[in-house]
């Protein structure tokens, strides 16, 4: 049987993640409170930012920014959109 979570960012139970995406406490809140479906759909966007805007993960400034983008997307509060991202229509 499918692991649930009552998702941050959808609010509702959906399917959770396998495992915690990250070490630490910051992993586990990832993995108790945030559904598959959110977790993959960041991944997504993550790679549309660090594409568009050229971010440098090498650079602390640019993980900082990624990092505060992923708790605001995953809170399903306002966060930052790829410039000139267009979304396909169905």
């Amino acid at each position: 049987m499918t692991r649930t979570v009552l998702c941050r960012k959808y609010k509702q139970e959906l399917p959770g993640l396998d495992r915690a995406p990250y070490p630490g406490p910051k992993g586990e809140d990832i993995f108790a409170n945030v559904s598959k479906q959110a977790w993959d759909e960041w991944q997504k966007h993550q790679t549309m930012l660090i594409n568009e805007r050229r971010l440098n993960m090498m650079n602390a400034e640019d993980r900082k920014f990624l990092q505060t983008e992923m708790d605001k997307f995953l809170s399903g509060e306002e966060y930052a959109q790829a410039e000139g991202y267009v979304p396909p229509s169905e």
